[in-house]
């Protein structure tokens, strides 16, 4: 079959086009036939080798398509049907066929949703609701602060704080240009992000940038405020946060990682992968796709590395 590999570390340039192994689904795994494959910023993570990921390495983290087989002991999935699901455990998704966790698909039976927006649900519509109502513990009318709101996940992020509850739902962005689509995705307001110290204090705060802007959100946490850092996107020096600061202030940091999170509670990933489906099927959801050929990945992650993307990639890879 046809897949995008990572043959060795380094700039998007090394994303190749290669035959590989049709892989097989194993005990309580099912394969797909991938349809699309979303591209997202944690993919290039694997292609710099800041996660260590064993070469050549097919990257990929969510995908649509139809069941192609169930390996022993699946249940309640049938092959041909159409799904959504998280491939960030073991990856792969860059391919024509993929093997996952039956835990961590959801059907996309009776819902009115077409598989290139099936495709950009599983990593940043799952990782909104886990962060806000697992992680965050967002409580009705609470203040909410997003960074990168134009991005893929923070443009789900602020639509999520809305179905949940949020009262006042505040989204920064890197540049003037994307102020006005950041908007369109539940913000209440959108700010430049060297402009965020103005805006308030926030029971919730989101930080996938890092750098000044996470030392700034720290600032930002009302008394008993929870932060919670999900990336580094900015490429900054990690920031040192006090023990003592947090204590004496009544805050709370905590993190998220999607990957780790799915590999110890997959069944958990798994409704909340069910619950954006819904959301998106029912219209309460909003993702903006653009779609790429398999082939042109490489460009996908130059998009993505730029800052220049606002919604989601995806890549075409079969017509099912």
């Amino acid at each position: 079959m046809k897949a995008i590999t990572i043959p060795e570390f380094g700039s998007a340039d090394v994303l190749r086009l290669d035959e590989v192994e049709i892989p097989e689904p194993g005990p309580g795994q099912v394969s797909i036939d991938v349809a699309y494959a979303g591209a997202n910023f944690a993919e290039i993570l694997y292609r710099q080798g800041v996660v260590d990921v064993p070469l050549p390495f097919v990257p990929g983290i969510e995908v649509s398509g139809r069941i192609r087989a169930l390996g022993p002991g699946v249940e309640g999935l049938r092959v041909g049907q159409p799904v959504a699901a998280l491939t960030i455990v073991d990856s792969g998704g860059y391919a024509e066929v993929v093997t996952v966790s039956a835990d961590l698909v959801s059907p996309l039976d009776g819902y009115d949703l077409g598989l290139g927006v099936a495709a950009a649900l599983p990593s940043n519509s799952t990782t909104a609701f886990l962060v806000l109502d697992r992680v965050a513990r967002i409580e009705p009318g609470e203040t909410v602060l997003v960074h990168a709101a134009a991005g893929g996940v923070g443009s789900q992020l602020g639509q999520a704080a809305r179905l949940l509850g949020a009262g006042r739902v505040v989204g920064t962005v890197g540049s003037p240009a994307k102020i006005e689509k950041a908007k369109a995705f539940g913000y209440d307001e959108v700010v430049l992000r060297e402009q965020v110290a103005e805006a308030g204090r926030f029971d919730v705060v989101v930080d996938m940038v890092g750098g000044t802007a996470r030392r700034t959100s720290l600032d930002l946490l009302a008394p008993m405020g929870r932060m919670v850092v999900m990336g580094n996107a900015s490429g900054a020096e990690d920031v040192g946060i006090s023990a003592n600061e947090v204590w004496f202030t009544n805050k709370t940091v905590s993190g998220f990682n999607l990957a780790a999170f799915s590999a110890a509670f997959p069944a958990e990933a798994g409704r909340a992968l069910q619950r954006a489906v819904a959301a998106a099927a029912s219209g309460e959801l909003r993702v903006q796709v653009e779609s790429l050929r398999l082939e042109q990945a490489a460009e996908a992650h130059r998009r993505i590395e730029s800052g220049r993307t606002t919604g989601k990639l995806v890549l075409e890879i079969l017509e099912v």
